[in-house]
């Protein structure tokens, strides 16, 4: 009878299938299990905003700084930024990134790799730059929170890099999923602003992660959208031309607010006067407009559903604008997203009633640029339009916004980045005018890890052995001979078995020749010394990426790496060996099979 293997579930088999580019179930499987990790995550950091918020804020409600006297609103963000200088200043300037800048900074340079340290400040800094009246959003935190979790995850089952930058998007997707209710919206916001690629094996656990997150949040929260809002639309087409004078308007207050933000003058002022310059700004504008504190949700709703004067949204649009830009130009590490939305849509509230006031007949209720001012927005200072898109239909549940919301969020986007220079705001470095994760080859080597593409096929001998060893290291019909030296400061080299093999060969005929002259046989073979193709190799980990493995040769200035596994110094074995040519043979055969379908 033949016999049936079962398949192999071991954590082992796991890790190798991952560590190529089509592992797509257990990606699916890892996505399923970081969206349901993120998601707990994000319902236990919006619990303790809320928890915050019942010890002094009216009604319990973190977003209910109206409802406090003059002098304690102004006090609340002297007092944040005290605490935020006092306990995080203290801490090495590494332990102080935070957000989605250090989300991409570790994807970039790290692998996906997260500082436990940095993820335990980004808990207690989030919650008390919210709840301390700063103009902050908890979208940043939510995605720090999330994509470290996730991340952390395959770091513990040692897994191989590649599923590690797919683990980040995993934890991006569901942080932003589980804090809006915007399931799309995260996926798009993960692919297009993190990780910077579209491709299946990335989407699908991206999506699945996604709806996990948003399927816990849920059952905390409900599935309510996040603002109730009537089901309005742009009405007759003649409003188009202020809509796309809107879109300029905000694409300009987007370069301004990038600008600011990234501004080397600030930046290069002391610290004391930095923290100090946002305590006291933020403090002298909450004594008049508290409107301007916090995320601003609840004057986000009010935006859309008319409900707040003039001049509260011209404060909006300019304080809270100039004070979260200052805010993050001076290092204090906030979520952007929310107060991006809050100006967005006070802005376009006011060009609607500017627009109503000019054509009274034909203007659209000022309700709808409002929406559209919020997507505008957000999509000019991310650079993210599609993201920007999915927000404005999950975060209003309105289909009739859609369309000129396709070019509202198109003209500030164009505006942003050709009249104000502005790339997006997370994108802080570039090579050759794109950033690392935009550069084609990279982001196709960093799709999969070493074992993938590595030569298994190899024998392991030190420098001199007798014949006999020799022939019985080609017994094993191996690709490579990997030569170990007498110590660690000289390089480890490879021989390729078929010039060892050749070498035999001919060295069977001179020894029948020495035999009949008499000339006596050398006992050792020096391996250093036969003709051959040897490559001189330098150390990678198994979990390592293409892309890693690819850098490393430049750095190294060799053409091949031999591949370490284990984690214990004096346990580490070579498991094979990565030439530069498989490298660029494997990045040559996807691109031509890319062609082809």
């Amino acid at each position: 009878m033949p016999r049936f293997s079962l398949p192999d579930f071991s954590l082992e088999s796991f890790r190798q299938r991952l560590a190529s580019v089509d592992a797509l179930p257990q990606l699916c499987v890892l996505g399923v299990v970081s969206g349901l990790i993120t998601g707990g995550f994000m319902v236990g950091f919006r619990l303790l905003i809320d928890l915050g918020a019942l010890a002094f804020m009216p009604g319990g409600d973190h977003e209910a700084f109206e409802g406090l006297s003059p002098q304690v609103r102004s006090a609340l963000p002297i007092l944040a930024v005290i605490l935020v200088g006092v306990f995080l200043w203290r801490q090495p300037e590494k332990a102080r990134k935070l957000g989605v800048g250090h989300v991409m900074e570790r994807l970039t340079y790290h692998q996906g790799r997260f500082p436990m340290r940095n993820w335990l400040n980004q808990w207690w800094v989030g919650v008390v730059t919210v709840l301390g009246g700063l103009s902050a959003g908890r979208e940043g935190p939510a995605i720090h929170l999330g994509a470290a979790a996730s991340s952390g995850l395959g770091q513990q089952l040692r897994l191989p890099h590649n599923s590690l930058r797919v683990l980040v998007a995993c934890g991006t997707a569901a942080g932003i999923s589980a804090s809006f209710n915007t399931p799309i919206a995260g996926v798009i916001f993960a692919m297009e602003v993190v990780m910077m690629e579209y491709t299946i094996a990335g989407f699908m656990p991206v999506i699945l992660a996604s709806t996990m997150g948003a399927v816990v949040a849920q059952l905390v929260y409900g599935s309510e959208p996040a603002f109730q809002l009537p089901t309005v639309s742009l009405g007759s087409l003649s409003n188009l031309p202020w809509l796309v004078v809107m879109a300029l308007v905000i694409g300009l207050l987007a370069g301004l607010f990038i600008h600011v933000a990234k501004s080397e003058w600030i930046k290069g002022l002391p610290v004391w006067l930095r923290l100090g310059m946002v305590a006291l700004a933020t403090a002298a504008v909450a004594w008049w407009y508290p409107e301007v504190q916090g995320i601003g949700y609840d004057s986000l709703s009010a935006a859309l559903t008319g409900d707040l004067a003039v001049d509260v949204l011209l404060a909006l649009v300019v304080a809270k604008l100039l004070l979260t830009a200052l805010t993050v130009a001076s290092g204090i590490p906030i979520g952007i997203i929310g107060p991006v939305l809050v100006i967005g849509a006070a802005a376009g509230a006011l060009m609607g009633l500017f627009g109503g006031w000019i054509w009274p007949d034909l203007a659209a209720d000022p309700g709808v640029y409002a929406m559209l001012g919020m997507a505008a927005m957000m999509g000019a200072v991310l650079q993210a339009p599609l993201a920007a898109l999915m927000a404005l239909l999950e975060l209003t549940h309105n289909p009739n916004i859609i369309l000129p919301g396709m070019l509202a969020v198109v003209v500030s986007c164009l505006t942003s980045r050709q009249l104000c220079r502005c790339d997006g705001f997370f994108i802080s470095s570039t090579r050759h005018g794109l950033h690392p994760l935009q550069q084609p080859l990279m982001q196709a080597l960093s799709r999969v890890s070493v074992p993938a593409v590595m030569e298994r096929s190899l024998e392991r001998t030190p420098r001199m052995v007798t014949r006999e060893r020799a022939r019985g290291l080609l017994s094993r019909n191996p690709i490579w001979i990997l030569i170990e030296r007498s110590s660690d400061d000289k390089p480890t080299l490879a021989l390729k078995a078929a010039d060892l093999a050749r070498w035999l060969m001919e060295d069977e005929s001179r020894e029948r020749d020495d035999a009949v002259e008499g000339i006596p046989q050398e006992d050792l073979i020096d391996l250093l010394e036969i003709p051959g193709l040897r490559l001189e190799l330098a150390p990678i980990h198994l979990q390592a990426t293409l892309s890693e493995a690819f850098e490393r040769l430049n750095d190294q200035a060799v053409d091949a790496l031999y591949v370490e596994h284990g984690n214990r110094p004096k346990q580490k074995r070579i498991s094979g060996i990565i030439t530069r040519g498989a490298i660029e043979r494997y990045y040559s055969f996807k691109a031509t099979s890319s062609k082809d379908q």
